[in-house]
């Protein structure tokens, strides 16, 4: 039987047991459209912006262990994608993006809405294609999925001309693929793997340091366990953060630049850094050359490019993070390193991470949101809502967090959300987001609105592109430029202090919440911030912001300035 290569699109998503399209339509994916008309086993989605559309798949993807599914038009449509595509793939978040493209006569001629989104996108994802042959859809189409969901997760962007989308051709669709060149690494080495635990078990200052590949694999379980029968204390990048759940005794906290004193500390004397997928990237390892430089250095990681690759290691494992945990679990053993444990809980317990200040604090309220969330996925934008929510949330197998780690994408947090809570519609989902990023994305309020999807978002407002604000407070004296959401026309070229004479806050955002058919709050008062958070828990079908109004100079601390060492750590903020 001869059927369109818009039937077999549609054939191929059921078969790939796609639930949920993210799409946005255009002229040249209306024939795919067409072919989804009636198609109740599959949701299409249609957010405002192919932007919230990418971060929603994206949200969706990491959220529920599938694979997300994108659908857009060709020309603006596609270069919409850029920025969530490459948000995805930094963190290894398996999506198919599909484009519409002009048929493929047309092809190189600057035909209306042409793009060559394959050369756009090649450097930023796992793999791109064009397809070039009614034949070859099918089978292209079963790579992609097998490419994005297998080895090093990522994105593959499948470009479709129009021509190949209305012609006719087999509707058989591969139930097996064989990729030449590509084979994703399925084995631990027995070897390295010995030779990793001899020198764990000699250990005397252990450090378990885990990266986001753990989460990605779906190795929380077994990280733990692993942790509990070494008696190994845990660091966490950002990333990794809720693979040991954060109250467990033997998780020390987030490292990096905005790390905790105890964590960075740890990594700075430790005498085996055990690194379990992680890239080792620079807002983790400070300066470079005295990263756990007395340590013997461990690291397993899926993609062996990352290996060696910022920081060089002793003991090079290639391996999917959930295998290589279960071998080390089967054979590891308890060590006796009381000594150092306790030296690490008195860092904790004489250091502990804290926002000075009285008042709507972002501690205060991430503590709330611990409090009243026991089942609950959390997402963030960036910024420093982002870094104060991985510093205070309390994360475990029923609390998760969602943030966009390797780009550092602003406008992330909201349609993830949507994303997430599409996947898990039984799951409470959060957003935690600084007013600049909300602005980013706020259109899809719209689509949390139309779908009913009772998100609660919360607003850290603090009038300033906060972030790089404090960069500007602390390493370039104060010179504030492009930072203040409150600036006017008639505003001083020179102003860098807030005062009450400052201008009106824009947006209003009770009021857009409000224009969107949605609950807006505005919190002013500590006393209020549980109350609002409760009655946002009550409402079951719209969306509830609920804007904090926080101190406009509150800083994230500690902070390792650029350039320095772990150990350079700057405690406290001089405001």
């Amino acid at each position: 039987m001869q059927i369109t290569g818009a039937e077999i699109f549609v054939k191929a998503l059921k078969e790939e047991k796609v639930d949920t399209l993210f799409a946005y339509p255009g002229g040249q994916v209306i024939d795919l459209f067409n072919a989804l008309y009636g198609q109740h086993d599959i949701n299409v989605v249609l957010p405002r912006h192919e932007q919230g559309l990418v971060h929603a798949a994206d949200g969706y993807a990491r959220s529920t262990g599938k694979i997300g599914v994108c659908l857009v038009t060709s020309g603006p449509g596609a270069t919409n994608l850029v920025t969530g595509i490459a948000t995805a793939n930094y963190d290894s978040v398996p999506l198919v993006c599909f484009t519409g493209q002009v048929p493929t006569h047309l092809i190189g001629n600057d035909a209306f809405q042409e793009v060559d989104i394959v050369g756009i996108t090649r450097s930023i994802c796992k793999y791109a294609v064009t397809v070039h042959s009614r034949e070859s859809l099918a089978e292209t189409i079963r790579k992609a999925f097998y490419i994005a969901g297998t080895g090093k997760k990522g994105v593959v962007v499948v470009d479709l001309p129009k021509d190949i989308q209305r012609e006719y051709g087999s509707e058989i669709y591969p139930k097996e693929i064989k990729i030449r060149g590509y084979k994703p690494n399925t084995s631990v080495h027995a070897g390295q793997i010995n030779k990793a635990l001899d020198t764990l078990n000699q250990s005397r200052k252990p450090v378990f340091l885990v990266g986001g590949g753990v989460n990605i694999a779906h190795a929380e379980k077994e990280m733990k366990l692993l942790a509990e029968k070494t008696g190994v204390p845990v660091v966490t990048t950002i990333m990794g953060k809720g693979a040991v759940p954060s109250s467990h005794e033997l998780y020390v906290g987030n490292l990096g630049i905005h790390g905790s004193y105890a964590a960075n500390s740890a990594v700075s004397n430790c005498d085996v850094l055990f690194s379990i997928g992680t890239r080792f990237n620079d807002r983790i390892t400070g300066k470079i050359s005295e990263f756990a430089k007395d340590a013997t250095i461990i690291h397993i990681d899926i993609d062996a490019a990352s290996i060696s690759r910022n920081i060089a290691v002793d003991i090079p494992i290639v391996a999917d993070a959930k295998k290589a945990v279960k071998i080390l679990l089967e054979k590891a053993e308890p060590l006796q390193i009381t000594k150092w444990k306790d030296e690490i809980l008195k860092w904790k317990r004489e250091y502990p991470i804290a926002v000075k200040g009285k008042g709507v604090t972002p501690q205060k309220i991430i503590e709330a949101v611990n409090a009243a969330f026991t089942d609950a996925i959390i997402t963030t934008d960036v910024g420093q809502n982002q870094l104060w929510a991985t510093q205070f949330l309390s994360l475990d197998e029923n609390r998760k967090m969602l943030t966009s780690g390797g780009l550092g994408t602003m406008g992330y947090g909201l349609p993830a959300a949507i994303g997430a809570k599409l996947g898990n519609p039984d799951k409470d989902v959060v957003v935690i987001s600084g007013d600049g990023g909300m602005q980013m994305n706020i259109q899809e309020m719209a689509t949390a609105v139309t779908y009913e999807l009772p998100i609660i978002i919360l607003i850290l407002n603090n009038g300033y592109l906060g972030n790089v604000r404090q960069w500007q407070e602390m390493f370039y004296e104060r010179r504030y430029v492009g930072t203040c959401m409150r600036y006017r026309k008639s505003c001083p070229a020179d102003c860098n202090l807030p005062t009450e004479e400052c201008p009106k806050y824009i947006p209003d955002f009770v009021k857009i919440a409000e224009g969107y058919g949605a609950k807006g709050v505005r919190v002013t008062d500590e006393k209020d911030i549980v109350k609002a958070i409760k009655d946002a828990q009550q409402e079951k079908k719209v969306p509830t912001i609920i804007e904090f109004i926080i101190e406009r100079e509150c800083n994230v601390m500690p902070i390792v300035p650029p350039g320095n060492t772990l150990g350079d750590m700057i405690m406290e903020s001089e405001v």
